[in-house]
């Protein structure tokens, strides 16, 4: 009975996704009929050239990015809780959000939008994903360093709460001492948003979150084994620290590939996990990873809605969106449980 009220809730979800991502079609501030969005997805030919770039060019890849990354780091937030058994750890709470910010910050106001190294230079975009991961995994170095004399997950988590201030204050000082144009240009991918993919870059975007999302899929019997404990899953035969390695390194790399297109997106990786666990009310990541990868693409669409609602008066940054609905979800799970954090 259990397996087919689940089965039904991903089915839900599933339809949930497709009717969200029909009205990131629709909405926006250019009115077009759903036949025509229909016509033009289908590839007939069209009159109106405007409303053909606008779906193809913007609308879809807005949509695609929205769901992948929602799922991407949906399942970070999974990864790290399981990993560190702490309700409230997530990508922005340990710092992995800020690191990766701080590498992008560091590139757009100190280098130009240029990292060299060597007789190897890139700029652009390239320069601006290969600092999100250098900064992304730096912070996961500095957490698995500390975890080899740092024990307590708790202070773990406390720890990297600091390593996320410290970047933020190293982002500060950047903002200080940097130009105007550095500022702006940091300052606006800083406000978040899934419409920085372009239809060229959906494929290579799409092949990196999904391959870790197919890593994080590989782990679920690691992941169940660490819930029982770190005693249990060495009976079974598993490192919980290679296991907690391997994770750390997916976070890592899904983070930093989310952050580096979309900039720093709060609240999905640490709210998303939670809203599952209620609608699955299991532990078993044999339902709750797949849970949770739907449900974080079901938010980011919601979000993503929510932001081109204003129409002709702009578009709501992401990062004040996010809050709106992680912050109340986080809120209800510290209340409910306060033993447990």
């Amino acid at each position: 009975m259990t397996g087919t009220r689940n089965t039904l809730k991903i089915l839900f979800l599933s339809i949930l996704i497709c009717l969200l991502f029909l009205l990131n079609l629709l909405a926006g501030s250019v009115a077009i009929p759903f036949s025509e969005v229909f016509s033009i997805l289908a590839g007939n030919p069209t009159d109106n050239t405007a409303w053909k770039y606008i779906v193809l060019e913007s609308r879809f890849p807005q949509a695609i990015t929205a769901a992948i990354a929602g799922s991407s780091l949906a399942v970070t937030g999974l990864l790290l809780q399981t990993a560190f058994r702490n309700p409230l750890a997530g990508p922005g709470i340990f710092g992995v959000n800020t690191g990766a910010a701080l590498g992008v910050a560091i590139v757009m106001m100190s280098f130009g939008g240029t990292l060299a190294a060597g007789d190897i230079s890139l700029n652009g975009f390239v320069a601006v994903i290969a600092a999100a991961l250098l900064g992304a995994f730096a912070v996961i170095a500095l957490i698995l360093g500390v975890s080899n004399v740092v024990r307590s997950n708790t202070m773990l988590l406390i720890v990297g709460i600091m390593i996320g201030y410290l970047a933020s204050s190293a982002i500060s000082l950047l903002n200080f001492f940097s130009t105007s144009e550095g500022v702006h240009a940091y300052t606006i991918w800083g406000m978040g948003t899934f419409s920085s993919v372009s239809r060229e870059a959906i494929l290579p975007f799409s092949i990196c979150c999904l391959s870790g999302l197919a890593g994080s899929l590989m782990l679920i019997k690691p992941l169940n084994s660490l819930l029982l404990g770190e005693n249990y899953a060495r009976n079974l035969g598993i490192s919980p620290m290679k296991i907690r390695t391997i994770l750390l390194l997916i976070t890592g790399w899904l983070t930093a590939i989310v952050t580096a297109y979309c900039g720093p997106v709060g609240f999905i990786g640490l709210a998303v996990p939670h809203i599952a666990r209620l609608l699955f009310k299991t532990d078993n990541h044999l339902t709750l990873l797949p849970a949770t990868i739907i449900a974080g693409a079901v938010i980011a669409l919601l979000c993503n809605l929510i932001c081109v609602i204003p129409g002709n008066n702009g578009i709501i940054p992401l990062s004040a969106v996010t809050p709106l609905i992680g912050a109340p979800v986080i809120i209800y799970i510290i209340i409910k449980n306060p033993s447990r954090n």
